[in-house]
C-alpha cells in the first residue's frame, strides 16, 4: 500500500461506486485549482487538437508534478528524453517522432518543453504485445499481475457492448464484427499498462504524477482511472477530459475543460 496517499479527495471509481457529476471549467487555471491535491492527474486529449496540448503544458507548469508519464513514449524513448535535458532541439529526431504515427511534433513540443527537468516515463507497449491481446486477450499478455489490474474478469455485458460499439465508430464502421472483442481487449491491455507505469512512477518519485493520454484512456468508468482503482485503491486519481462539443454525450471525467475544435477533415472520408 502507498502509505503517503493523502486523505482529501477525489472519487475513485471502484466497482459499485457512482460517479460524481464532473466540474466543468473554462481555463487551465480553473482546471488546476480542481485537480490540485490528487496523487495522480490524468490529462486527456484529442490528439490532433493543438489547444489541448497547450493546455496540458500549462497544467504541468501549474501543478508541478514529480514526473510525467506519456502514452506516446516507450520506456526506451523515455530514457532518451531523460538524457537530453538542455538539448530539447534534438529531441524530436532522437525519439524518432516523425515515424511514430503521432500527429506533428509541433503539437506535442509544448508538452515536452513543459516537463523541464522532471523525470519522464513511457507507458507505450510494443505493437506486437497489443496485437497479441487482440487474439489472446489482455490478461494473457499483461502478465502475473493481470488480476490486480482487473484484467482477469470479463467485462459486464452492457459495458462490453458499449465498448465494441465505440471501437466500431472509432474505426469508421469498417471493422469486421468478430474483431471487436479483440479490439476491446487491446484497449484494456493499454489502460492497465498505463496504470502500471503510473504506479511505478508514483512509487519512485512520489505524488503528484501526471499522465498524458488520449481522452478514451482518461475516462473514469473504464479507462486508466478504473485500472488504478483496481490496482491501488488508496491512490487518489483526478481525470481531466478536454471536450470540443458539450451538446453531444460526453464520457465521464472528474473535470471537463471545454475547448474549440480545430479545422479538420472527416477522418473517415479516406
Amino acid at each position: 500500500m502507498l502509505q503517503w496517499a493523502s486523505a482529501l479527495g477525489f472519487l475513485l471509481l471502484s466497482p459499485g461506486l457512482v460517479a460524481q457529476a464532473p466540474e466543468i471549467v473554462a481555463s487551465p487555471v480553473e482546471a488546476a485549482s480542481v485537480l490540485r491535491g490528487a496523487d495522480v492527474i490524468i490529462l486527456g486529449e484529442i490528439h490532433d487538437n493543438p489547444t489541448h496540448h497547450i493546455n496540458q503544458a500549462q497544467l504541468i507548469q501549474q501543478l508541478s508534478p514529480s514526473a510525467v508519464v506519456f502514452e506516446m513514449l516507450s520506456a526506451t524513448q523515455a530514457d532518451l528524453v531523460n538524457g537530453m535535458s538542455g538539448r530539447e532541439a534534438e529531441l524530436r529526431d532522437a525519439i524518432d517522432w516523425p515515424e511514430s504515427g503521432w500527429p506533428d511534433w509541433s503539437l506535442y513540443e509544448p508538452v515536452f518543453l513543459a516537463t523541464g527537468n522532471r523525470p519522464v516515463y513511457g507507458a507505450a507497449l510494443p505493437r506486437d504485445s497489443v496485437r497479441r491481446a487482440v487474439a489472446e486477450g489482455a490478461a494473457a499478455v499483461f502478465g502475473n499481475d493481470a488480476e490486480q489490474y482487473g484484467l482477469a474478469d470479463a467485462l459486464p455485458s452492457e459495458q462490453q457492448t458499449d465498448r465494441e460499439a465505440e471501437q466500431m465508430a472509432a474505426h469508421c464502421d469498417m471493422l469486421p464484427p468478430p474483431m471487436l472483442p479483440g479490439m476491446v481487449e487491446a484497449q484494456r491491455l493499454r489502460d492497465a499498462a498505463f496504470a502500471r507505469t503510473v504506479i511505478n512512477a508514483l512509487a519512485e518519485q512520489g505524488p503528484p504524477i501526471i499522465l498524458i493520454a488520449g481522452a478514451g484512456h482518461a475516462r473514469t468508468d473504464w479507462g486508466v482511472p478504473a485500472a488504478l482503482s483496481h490496482a491501488a485503491p488508496e491512490v487518489r486519481v483526478a481525470s481531466l477530459g478536454q471536450v470540443e462539443d458539450l451538446s453531444e454525450p460526453v464520457a465521464p471525467y472528474d473535470v471537463i475543460l471545454r475547448t474549440d475544435a480545430p479545422d479538420r477533415e472527416d477522418p473517415c472520408l479516406g
